[in-house]
């Protein structure tokens, strides 16, 4: 997207999660980027008083969030908003379980329109090839995310290790990654959020790893400690979150790092059938 302003032409981020990690933002500003990132199609029918309203800070706040940005008015970010928010309705009716369904697909269809454009995570996926090893760390529910990651990308990556111990022995097995040749952390970390994942990725950066962080909004207080973020929303209508939309996030970083490996990945999936079929490891359907 280009906007132009006089004969100056000003490159617009294409996708919402561009736009709100570009900039280094206040915590005025992140509480807008917050709400934003959260109810992305509510924010695009808000006026620029009605937004910070909802955001809890001041319309002026808003006015210089948008400049910030590199809009004119807010009338041209709202426009750009709406567009970038266009995402397929899901019907909403039915009984309870239908409903959480429901917002799980309204995810599921916001991440495939953030994903119409896929350089980025296929940037990513070739850094995660890079990495030798490449460490994967995930606490409470989010370790279960992180563990389904790591068994898919192993099938990929010829060394991955999966860290979900915390504190000293968490910065053990860090420390030691490192010194074999890691590069990278790709931290989950999915509401609640832990402590110990805001420490893990202050580790990794005093050992000056890459660090990748999966998880459900743009902006939050663990946003600001990763060198990128992907995000895909969690749906609460339950007594506990669903991650459905988290896991075919996850599963197409794997398929974006099959791709980045080519050959190589081919050649490991080919190994891995033999072993299998050598050892008889799976039901015949």
């Amino acid at each position: 997207m280009i906007r132009r302003t006089g004969k100056k032409e000003i490159p617009v981020p294409r996708s919402l999660h561009e736009l709100l990690t570009a900039h280094r933002l206040t915590p005025a500003q992140r509480r807008i980027a917050s709400y934003l990132a959260e109810r992305p199609v509510d924010a695009a029918a808000l006026t620029s008083a009605e937004l910070a309203e909802r955001a809890q800070v001041s319309q002026p706040s808003v006015t210089r969030f948008v400049a910030l940005l590199g809009f004119d008015g807010y009338g041209e970010f709202r426009r750009y908003l709406r567009t970038a928010t266009a995402v397929p309705e899901v019907r909403r009716e039915g009984n309870k379980v239908q409903a959480a369904i429901d917002a799980d697909l309204r995810n599921i269809a916001a991440l495939r329109a953030e994903l119409s454009d896929d350089t980025r995570l296929r940037s990513l996926a070739a850094r995660l090839m890079e990495s030798t090893p490449l460490v994967v760390a995930g606490y409470r529910i989010s370790a279960a995310q992180a563990a389904s990651f790591a068994y898919l990308a192993t099938k990929i990556h010829p060394d991955v290790r999966l860290l979900t111990d915390s504190g000293s022995v968490f910065g053990d097995q860090l420390r030691h990654a490192h010194r074999s040749g890691a590069r990278t952390l790709v931290l989950v970390a999915l509401p609640r959020y832990p402590r110990e994942s805001a420490a893990a990725l202050d580790q990794a950066r005093e050992l000056g790893l890459h660090t990748l962080l999966i998880t459900d909004r743009l902006v939050s207080a663990l946003t600001p400690l990763a060198d990128d973020v992907l995000s895909a929303g969690v749906a609460s209508e339950f007594v506990f979150d669903s991650h459905a939309a988290v896991v075919s996030l996850t599963v197409a970083l794997v398929e974006a790092m099959a791709d980045a490996a080519g050959a190589l990945a081919r050649q490991r999936l080919e190994g891995f059938e033999d072993y299998a079929a050598e050892h008889d490891l799976f039901l015949r359907e």
